[in-house]
């Protein structure tokens, strides 16, 4: 293999491809990205095992067609080192890769393309078109709950539900919960995945915001993402999601609307003197008036009041802080509307126009 490339056509397909890599690595050929060119360009890949990323790029000239692995960080780290305008010229030998760029000449070591590991996928896939900004905008509106080295290994990712029509992103650590629901054009298919959390944190990366389309591929036992020529391919979580139906109040009797913003904010300056280890604060609703209090072990306390749309019966209820504030991020609406029934049931977060989010907090023992 023989080809020249601009600095800049290189580095930044390499950019996004190393994002895969880990550093540790149990196989040598891991810190490896593969790199496949011909006359219409070329494409780099790179693979920890558990996801596979492709990303497409062009070249000035390809004089000789080919593939090979080169080590990911010290070739990014070489690009990132040379001047803007500089001209790689990268030429295979044997096991090296010899890499000329003006008057500089590196070599580096390289692994054969025949070892590079893909990940193999079974059975049919489940193919859903949908523009960039609308599954990312779904992503950010549910990423957040999910576990993060859980036991139930099963919550440490993103379930991808498809069914009637609706493609539902539910997400969940066990104390919260998040659901958001996308139509898609397929209404007679049904497909249950749980996409692992790095996978989830991958693709916003790699989701523009723009109506151009991606698409989502739902397998037996992988899941791929392809958006503007990167391809993006993992394996998913083996394992029985929750009922999360189950969870979602029903019914409940006590409903109050308040400016999302003003209850984020002030949620925050309480905090500031919660106990750092519970991070519990107190919701003291009464009509028309949400009042917040907080303290801590050093008997330091703070309280603010909110005025609010509710007419209904006086509740105490105790939360995790962090919780709350972070539905209230992951909102876009002006007002949240809280629906609550007594101090030992969860709470349900919505849009005050119902909106395509919901959000389950578990209440903490005052």
């Amino acid at each position: 293999m023989k080809i020249s490339v601009d600095r800049s056509q290189l580095l930044a397909p390499l950019q996004v491809a190393h994002a895969v890599v880990e550093r540790r690595q149990t196989l040598p050929i891991l810190a490896n990205v593969l790199i496949t060119a011909n006359e219409h360009g070329f494409r780099l890949s790179a693979t920890d095992l558990e996801v596979e990323l492709s990303v497409p790029g062009c070249l000035e000239e390809c004089t000789v067609s080919g593939s090979t692995t080169i080590p990911a960080r010290k070739l990014l780290d070489l690009c990132r080192a040379l001047p803007d305008g500089a001209r790689l010229t990268i030429e295979i030998s044997g096991n090296r890769a010899n890499v000329r760029a003006g008057r500089s000449r590196f070599s580096l070591s390289t692994l054969p393309a025949a070892e590079f590991p893909g990940i193999d996928v079974k059975g049919d896939e489940l193919g859903l078109e949908l523009p960039q900004r609308e599954l990312r905008r779904a992503i950010e509106a549910t990423y957040f709950a999910m576990a993060q080295q859980d036991v139930r290994y099963y919550l440490n990712g993103m379930l991808v539900d498809v069914q009637n029509g609706h493609c539902r992103l539910v997400a969940t650590d066990g104390h919260r919960m998040a659901v958001t629901e996308l139509p898609v054009a397929s209404a007679d298919a049904a497909r249950r995945v749980i996409v692992p959390r790095k996978t989830v944190i991958e693709a916003l990366r790699l989701l523009a915001d723009d109506d151009t389309p991606a698409r989502l591929g739902l397998g037996v036992d992988h899941v791929t993402l392809s958006a503007a020529e990167v391809v993006f391919k993992s394996k998913v979580i083996d394992g029985s999601f929750p009922d999360y139906e189950r969870v979602i109040p029903r019914n409940q009797d006590k409903v109050l609307d308040v400016d999302r913003v003003s209850l984020r904010d002030s949620l925050g300056r309480v905090a500031i003197f919660a106990n750092e280890k519970y991070r519990s604060v107190r919701l003291q609703l009464e009509p028309k008036l949400l009042r917040l209090s907080a303290n801590n072990t050093e008997n330091e306390e703070a309280e603010e009041e909110l005025e609010v749309d509710y007419h209904g019966a006086p509740l105490e209820i105790g939360f995790n802080v962090s919780y709350l504030i972070d539905v209230l991020n992951a909102l876009k609406s002006d007002a949240v509307r809280l629906h609550l029934s007594d101090a030992g049931a969860s709470c349900l977060m919505t849009e005050p126009s119902g909106g395509s989010s919901r959000y389950v907090v578990m209440p903490m023992r005052l």
